[in-house]
């Protein structure tokens, strides 16, 4: 972009993290949202306003309604040239360093057991071999 130029829009995505309210136990919820934006620093401010709106607001008592905002936000430059979003564009991704094998790295941070998601099992290597007549 050169100088004079208008600041051009693109899309970027952004994952916030909440704790979600009157629960027993701590529940954290993650978010992806997607954004146009002129930069990954306005993506995450609409973000951020936006989370505050999904907080909701206090009921009489003051105590919260809706999930409480924990401050993290992480964006990402989707690189979508299109004004429209299409089947398998990349939304998110994080990389991250471990020293962690694989399956140990999968549990660690992602399927540590307390996740609520339904549960499928993957294709065995028998049924993907089965031929239907």
């Amino acid at each position: 972009m050169t100088q004079g130029d208008p600041l051009v829009s693109a899309w970027y995505s952004v994952r916030t993290v909440y704790l979600l309210p009157r629960s027993k136990k701590k529940l954290y919820e993650e978010r992806i949202t997607v954004w146009r934006a002129t930069s990954i620093a306005e993506a995450i401010e609409l973000a951020e306003v936006e989370a505050r709106d999904y907080e909701g607001e206090p009921d009489v008592d003051g105590r919260a309604t809706g999930p409480k905002y924990l401050g993290l936000a992480q964006g990402y430059a989707m690189f979508n040239e299109s004004d429209s979003l299409s089947s398998a564009d990349e939304i998110f991704s994080l990389v991250r360093s471990s020293t962690l094998k694989p399956q140990a790295y999968l549990d660690a941070f992602f399927d540590t057991g307390s996740e609520r998601q339904t549960k499928s099992k993957p294709r065995s290597k028998k049924n993907k071999e089965k031929k239907v007549k």
